[in-house]
């Protein structure tokens, strides 16, 4: 176990971003095409091919799903991931043509210090095809990816996951940029909202704070609307039909409202997949699926603490500090 999404049999993860731009983007693969549903929670969200996800939708599977930065230009990079897995051969068959089927989501990191004047086209197609080529099994934490040029209130946020398994060996995952127009902290305080959930010291070991600081609750937002947004994806390798799918993406919602305060607004766009590699049968499609919605919920709130402390700050004048700059290891 890697503590990773690809901890998931049958789906691989790659990273495109460039630095300059300060913006990036993150694919997840499938080996074979994935039952996928999602669950839209915040007011301002941006998204691809999400119509499809409804249980009562005509498609059933997916081959991967992208997350992005670039706000609605990142919208590009579905189409991108797109491009490279046509390539492959990959995709929906229609008599003879075949259609990838790429659902995405977008944050919006256009203030963030980058240089965003690119040009006629923005460059999400370019870094979608590239982080689709990039899978792996191995790929990075904190500022990489979709997770490149995000922030949180105070913070600087990122790219995160983590995993774990049930008692009979399932497994499931989750991978999240975290953009949040909150916070992941206990206030002022180096503790994570996520702390009661951490495993083995993965976002410090810090534990949750003794007692709570006087700014615990005080709500505080970054910027301004349509400037955030959490956008994550749950996966199992647990075989769930598209409707058990949308549940598992209801209820692993629940972690992002465990690590990040406020979350859900109406300056939010938060969104979190879910899918089903399907490698092994559900013990049991009611008390089964209830579990792993409260594991999933579990590994995406650690998967957020974990985007913030494995995070670096970016090179620009003003730019908003990590946890470890401010915090220490």
């Amino acid at each position: 176990m890697r503590n990773l999404i690809t901890d998931v049999p049958g789906l691989l993860v790659g990273h495109a971003h460039d630095e300059k731009l300060a913006s990036g983007v993150t694919a997840i693969v499938f080996d074979e095409p994935a039952v996928a549903s999602g669950d839209v929670r915040g007011g301002a969200a941006g998204t691809h091919e999400t119509d499809l996800l409804r249980p009562e939708q005509t498609v059933e599977r997916v081959d991967a799903i992208v997350l992005s930065g670039g706000s609605a230009f990142g919208l590009d990079a579905p189409g991108g991931a797109q491009a490279f897995l046509r390539e492959q051969g990959r995709g929906f068959a229609i008599g003879s043509a075949r259609v990838p089927i790429v659902p995405g989501a977008i944050l919006f990191d256009l203030l963030n210090g980058g240089n965003k004047d690119w040009g006629r086209f923005p460059p999400y197609r370019d870094l979608g095809f590239a982080a689709a080529a990039n899978a792996a099994r191995d790929f990075a934490l904190g500022t990489a990816g979709a997770g490149y040029g995000a922030t949180t209130v105070n913070l600087k946020g990122g790219l995160g996951s983590a995993s774990a398994q049930m008692h009979d060996g399932t497994v499931v995952g989750a991978i999240v940029a975290v953009n949040a127009v909150g916070s992941v902290t206990v206030g002022s305080s180096p503790h994570f909202w996520a702390a009661p959930f951490e495993q083995d010291g993965e976002f410090s070991g810090r534990g949750f704070p003794a007692s709570m600081p006087a700014d615990a609750l005080t709500v505080r937002f970054k910027g301004g609307p349509r400037e955030s947004t959490t956008i994550a994806l749950v996966a199992t390798d647990a075989t769930l039909s598209k409707a058990q799918a949308k549940r598992l993406a209801v209820v692993a919602h629940d972690g992002l409202a465990r690590a990040i305060y406020p979350v859900h607004t109406p300056l939010d766009g938060d969104i979190v997949f879910a899918a089903s590699t399907a490698k092994r049968p559900l013990a049991d499609p009611i008390a089964a699926l209830a579990e792993l919605g409260a594991l999933a919920a579990n590994v995406l709130a650690r998967a957020v603490a974990r985007a913030a402390f494995e995070a670096t700050a970016l090179p620009f004048a003003g730019a908003l500090p990590s946890w470890k700059d401010v915090f220490g290891r």
